[in-house]
């Protein structure tokens, strides 16, 4: 049977500058297949005005399927992507950045094997086409294919960029995960849970990447990078579930 929703889920954390030109995007996407979209948004405690920017627009947009919901106290990235995959209730989910990094206008790429009967998780990668990529920090870059080299030699997958946001589940898979990362372990985790599914399609496709400095509000660093090298470790060799 065909999907028939697509959830996107979108974690914020003093996003209130950004929020709505991700969302306004969102908005102008047709999806193939007849898709309908969802929105979840998961906001983690921010300290501005995000929750009140997100219930404005929600208030202000009721054509859009919008679910909002707040954390009463900051628990990180992967804990928001926890609560949105769990009250989404879409038939396919993607996770959805809050800045303005990844481009919604290329979802129907991601969709495409997915739709076809060929995949049942597709990652957008930064590393692979000849989409526009913003030219950022070296130590990231080197970061990013150190974690996805280490990931894959423990998955033994060949992707080209574990850490990417864009990633592209058929719900029961994702829901059937125990997922435990907070913070920004929840990349690592997740790749090395789905790698263990027996039969599991994986499909990667080629995104732009519009990269924010520190200055734009960039939250990772290094100690992130560091956490990421143990979840690598943890959860292929010694937490397997």
């Amino acid at each position: 049977m065909q999907p028939k929703v697509l959830s996107i889920i979108i974690p914020v954390y003093n996003e209130e500058k950004t929020i709505h030109f991700i969302l306004d995007k969102i908005k102008q996407v047709e999806l193939i297949g007849g898709l309908g979209i969802e929105i979840v948004m998961v906001n983690d405690k921010s300290s501005d005005n995000s929750w009140e920017r997100l219930q404005t627009y929600k208030a202000e947009n009721p054509d859009i399927k919008i679910s909002l919901f707040n954390h009463e106290v900051n628990k990180g990235k992967g804990a928001a992507l926890h609560t949105g995959i769990k009250e989404a209730v879409g038939d396919l989910i993607l996770i959805q950045d809050a800045d303005l990094e990844y481009d919604p206008f290329e979802y129907n790429e991601l969709l495409k094997p997915l739709m076809e009967g060929h995949a049942d998780v597709v990652y957008g990668s930064r590393f692979m086409g000849g989409k526009p990529h913003r030219i950022l920090f070296f130590w990231h870059s080197l970061g990013n294919g150190m974690l996805t080299f280490m990931s894959n030699a423990m998955t033994n997958l060949n992707l080209t960029d574990m850490e990417t946001c864009y990633k592209l589940f058929k719900a029961d898979i994702i829901k059937g995960l125990s997922l435990k990362e907070n913070r920004f372990g929840f990349e690592p985790e997740v790749t090395a849970k789905i790698s263990r599914i027996p039969n599991i399609r994986i499909y990667e496709i080629g995104i732009s990447y519009y990269g924010r400095t520190y200055e734009d509000g960039k939250k990772i660093g290094w100690k992130d990078g560091l956490r990421a090298i143990y979840c690598i470790l943890k959860y292929n060799l010694w937490a397997k579930n």
